[in-house]
């Protein structure tokens, strides 16, 4: 499980908390202080104008999504390019020793649509060029939902601020119209009224840099190692169908990783060389 996010939100929270309640004056915690950060008006308007305006633009069929995303951008990282790497030599050794046929029993067994569907392709001897096409097809209309999941929280991001200036508004607007000047205890309450009308800008920029912001990043991420791993699968069984060798295909497909990625994987594959070598 990836806490990260979980971990930031609620350092942040424990941070803004303790900004609130510190009296630098004293060089001591007043509780109290928070209370005058809680205003359910301004929640309303800043949490329910947000959900209204995500609701307003994107279909039910979305909005569905997102306990799934939840889900996806708390799950550590599911998509390991190294794996992919090591499973897509196995089946080129596989192929060049029993043929693509033999691989058919092989990806039986595995869980992964994208990896099954295009290993399957040129098991069935479709032509490369359409093998290509089709999986880069998939691929960029995975890129196109992805984009969509984390636009929706990018347009929560952006519309929060916006609702904690139309509450801010609505405070100013209602304060203005019921200030007396010259009425006992008028401008006496000025303070305390324009501190209700900022509350909303402030919830906006919560949730907006707290929330929503580091949701859409953490989708963003797992979708970049999900479109890396799809690409190495495609390179992948590009090269078995074409009958490239497994070391040479090894090196190729490596060199879609970062720098320490690379280097890990080949440490990796110097350890248990050494190993062996130990037990002979």
């Amino acid at each position: 499980m990836d806490t990260t996010t979980i971990i930031g939100v609620i350092l942040g929270t424990i941070l803004m908390v303790f900004g609130v309640i510190f009296d630098q004056a004293t060089m001591s915690v007043n509780p109290t202080k928070l209370f005058n950060f809680i205003d359910v008006p301004s929640l309303i308007i800043t949490v329910g104008g947000t959900i209204a305006a995500v609701i307003a633009s994107y279909p039910a069929s979305s909005l569905k999504q997102i306990p799934k995303h939840l889900k996806i951008m708390l799950n550590s990282k599911s998509y390991d390019p190294m794996v992919y790497v090591d499973k897509l030599v196995e089946f080129a050794q596989i192929a060049r020793k029993n043929g693509l046929l033999s691989l058919e029993e092989k990806v039986a067994a595995e869980t992964d649509p994208f990896f099954k569907q295009s290993v399957m392709l040129i098991v069935d001897a479709t032509d490369p060029d359409k093998v290509q096409a089709m999986l880069n097809t998939d691929l960029d209309y995975l890129a196109d939902r992805h984009s969509e999941t984390v636009g929706m929280y990018e347009k929560a991001s952006a519309t929060a601020p916006a609702f904690g200036m139309i509450g801010t508004l609505i405070g100013l607007v209602n304060m203005l119209k019921s200030m007396d000047v010259e009425g006992e205890g008028g401008a006496s309450n000025l303070g305390p009224s324009m501190s209700v009308a900022l509350i909303t800008t402030l919830y906006g920029c919560i949730l907006a840099n707290l929330i929503f912001s580091p949701i859409a990043k953490k989708l963003s991420i797992r979708n970049d190692e999900e479109y890396l791993c799809k690409q190495i699968i495609i390179e992948g069984v590009l090269s078995i169908q074409a009958g490239e060798n497994p070391k040479f295909m090894k090196e190729k497909l490596i060199s879609y990783l970062s720098q320490r990625e690379r280097e890990n994987a080949v440490g990796g594959g110097g350890k248990k060389e050494s190993k062996g070598k130990k037990k002979k």
